[in-house]
């Protein structure tokens, strides 16, 4: 008797999500962005909300703070329906469970992976300022004063953060960590001179940068960017350096496999639109638009990559 009610409850599970499936649209998604709007995330979030044809709308929502955690944790606690995405990032679904002692969410269990996006390096950049202009000059410049610079990040447990932290360790160099709450507003401050130094995401240091508003002086990344080409990286000068970020799409944890792939369907044409593709990659962007298997696959290398650094590093969350 148990065994038949439990066959006929997996039957009758199994129809609703398949329903739930086939009615799916039948109300705007949320895509929840987890940082400020302008920066890498948001950007990707825009292109796809402005261009996807799922037969209801794509509203982008900004829920920032916690380094991501706040955003990820709405999603990761929104039923399983279809309707609520997060734009997530190596921060928020690699690197913040080695950084916070106590996680809100399960970076792995409370998520299904839909699609990676697009990877793209860091920029270190500085405030016009500073006298240096190149990485050589900027470490001689931190060990001959000891803490006295500040790098800032958009939060702790971001790429950005611990991009800084890992330059610290292999320079053997210290510089005080100023985190705020978006990069938007931490910008103002390295441009003005309050903070010196920034491992921020390319799509937004690098039209700065062109426009001479700050410095450039290297790129996280193993390779150089086609974007900026002659900005060297870091790695050139500090060998083993190097700190890819990446966006990706998650759903809660149970979201119906047709649904999944509905929606990677839509990112795989979005993603791969000519304009779309010109677009993220003069802001330095990486596009890889990849299959749920792939992108479950890459956390889980970059949970265990990300997890050495930040122990080698002694960074902490809290």
């Amino acid at each position: 008797m148990f065994k038949r009610r439990t066959l006929i409850g997996a039957a009758l599970a199994m129809t609703s999500s398949l329903a739930l499936a086939q009615a799916w649209p039948a109300k705007p998604i949320r895509l929840v962005v987890t940082f400020p709007s302008g920066g890498a995330p948001d950007i990707l979030a825009r292109l796809f909300a402005d261009k996807a044809q799922l037969g209801q709308p794509v509203v982008v929502e900004n829920k920032p703070g916690a380094g991501g955690n706040i955003g990820a944790d709405n999603v990761a606690k929104s039923p399983p329906d279809g309707y609520s995405l997060v734009m997530g990032t190596v921060g928020t679904h690699s690197i913040n469970g080695a950084l916070y002692s106590k996680m809100p969410y399960d970076m792995v269990k409370d998520f299904t992976p839909v699609a990676h996006v697009a990877s793209a390096p860091n920029l270190l950049v500085v405030t016009n300022s500073l006298p240096v202009k190149n990485v050589a000059e900027l470490i001689a410049y931190m060990k001959a004063n000891p803490n006295k610079l500040s790098f800032g990040s958009p939060g702790i447990g971001t790429s950005v953060h611990v991009s800084g932290e890992l330059f610290k360790s292999l320079t053997g160099t210290t510089m005080q960590h100023v985190p705020y709450k978006g990069r938007q507003f931490a910008i103002p401050d390295l441009v003005g001179g309050q903070i010196q130094v920034m491992f921020d995401n390319m799509p937004s240091a690098l039209p700065m940068a062109k426009e001479g508003k700050i410095r450039a002086l290297g790129q996280t990344t193993a390779k150089r960017s086609p974007a900026a080409p002659d900005v060297p990286t870091v790695a050139e000068t500090v060998p083993g350096f190097e700190a890819t970020t990446w966006f990706a799409v998650f759903a809660p944890a149970g979201t119906p496999r047709d649904i999944v792939m509905k929606v990677n369907a839509e990112m795989q044409r979005v993603f791969n639109l000519p304009d779309v593709q010109e677009k993220m990659k003069s802001l330095g962007l990486d596009p890889w638009i990849s299959s749920p298997e792939d992108l479950a696959k890459l956390q889980a290398a970059e949970i265990v990559k990300w997890a050495k650094v930040v122990k080698d590093s002694g960074a902490k969350a809290d």
